[in-house]
């Protein structure tokens, strides 16, 4: 059976399939992208209108009281909480994924005085490094160190706070989450994880795995739209020891008292700063309960097949692209990396195709698979697209050598 009557046949048995239903892909287009900006939910553009035109065009101030709005922070966090094995109370949606690792850093720092040391690993996502940057710099005798990932949770000790990414945004590499907090966790020091390349790409038991402080993005796999609000996650019994470096009114055990003296909310409140984004909050919530719907390990088994299938086109196809990330479904989140000298070249010419990709410097395209709406022929299609495009050189053309601010 050819790979393409293999995976119109995983199509045809696929209990997902209705899903992609429930999103506006355009004609024609290929998206395999969703690892760095989700389509759009076909009910999202309906729901933020209503949030437009009758909770702030009719309703105005009120609505803040009448349609929720001022508890849109911790409902949408409950909803969050569902897809890392939380409890309700442990999540919270708010600002951006920058700002709550600012938050979280500080707060895991502050748990100890001996804390000084931020641990992370070179090529972590920049945002990551340069927050942890910023904030050293605010404290005198911290620094910022790194190392290889493997020996990443050996080095860490009592004056350290790990920064890890757990789906490696350019390599798509997965730590073993559990492992590498339990060593961390006996060796005295305090994790951090960046889950936005995992929440929705891979299954997450964020308690069973030991795992006490974490952050991530809405607009990815989510599908909460750009620049959508990211959550933040603190296990339960540690939110009392946990203070914030933005003392924000929201995140005040009493904000409507209107105090001169910040004083903390209880529990996982205490981490909101300012005045929630409800536009993008409603746009948010409206792919969660999209994603909220689906069976979870039928998610995770078409994101293996999906990647599984685009690796095995390309392969099958031209031998000269690099396989970056981990061949094994369990080392590996929903994106597939390949590398080659000319990646930025080869994804242009896939665009203009109508296969939406992306490159990350210096040298590697990369292809996100989303279970919800990507399809098991779309894979195998893309993946034969790639092989087509090195086999012609197709890509050996003066525009796609151009590079854009963003591609």
């Amino acid at each position: 059976m050819s790979l393409t009557d293999r995976a119109a046949a995983l199509d045809a048995a696929d209990p997902l399939a209705g899903f992609r239903d429930h999103f506006a892909l355009p004609a024609g287009i290929t998206y395999l992208d969703g690892n760095s900006l989700g389509a759009l939910p076909r009910a999202t553009a309906a729901r933020v209108a209503e949030v437009v035109a009758s909770e702030w065009g009719e309703g105005l101030v009120r609505s803040w009281n009448t349609a929720g709005w001022i508890k849109a922070p911790a409902r949408l966090g409950a909803k969050v909480a569902r897809l890392i094995g939380a409890a309700p109370d442990e999540v919270v949606v708010a600002d951006s994924t920058s700002a709550n690792l600012f938050k979280l850093l500080s707060a895991a720092l502050d748990l100890s005085p001996e804390r000084r040391v931020i641990l992370s690993e070179p090529g972590n996502f920049p945002t990551d490094l340069y927050v942890a940057q910023g904030l050293a710099a605010t404290r005198p005798g911290v620094e910022v160190r790194t190392l290889p990932r493997a020996r990443i949770a050996d080095a860490a000790g009592p004056d350290t706070v790990l920064l890890l990414t757990h789906v490696h945004y350019k390599t798509g590499e997965r730590f073993d989450m559990a492992a590498v907090t339990r060593t961390a966790r006996d060796r005295g020091a305090v994790v951090v994880w960046d889950l936005s390349h995992s929440v929705g790409a891979v299954p997450l038991d964020l308690p069973a795995a030991g795992v006490e402080l974490a952050v991530g993005c809405g607009y990815k796999y989510l599908n909460g739209g750009p620049g959508a609000p990211a959550f933040l996650y603190a296990a339960g019994n540690l939110q009392p020891r946990l203070r914030s470096p933005m003392t924000g009114w929201m995140g005040h055990a009493q904000p409507f008292a209107f105090g001169d003296d910040y004083a903390p909310a209880d529990g996982i409140g205490r981490f909101l700063c300012g005045t929630p984004p409800i536009l993008g909050m409603a746009a948010l919530e409206a792919g969660l309960d999209l994603f909220l719907e689906a069976d979870a390990p039928a998610l995770w088994a078409k994101s293996a097949q999906l990647c599984d299938l685009f690796i095995e086109a390309v392969e099958h196809g031209s031998p000269e692209p690099v396989l970056v990330t981990p061949r094994a479904a369990s080392a590996r989140g929903s994106h597939v990396s390949f590398a080659h000298e000319q990646a930025h070249a080869i994804v242009q010419a896939l665009i203009e195709r109508g296969v939406i990709g992306d490159f990350r410097a210096p040298d590697v395209m990369r292809f996100g698979f989303a279970p919800l709406y990507n399809t098991h022929v779309e894979a195998v299609f893309a993946g034969a697209a790639v092989a087509e495009i090195l086999s012609t050189r197709a890509w050996d053309e003066p525009r796609f050598h151009q590079r854009a601010a963003v591609t």
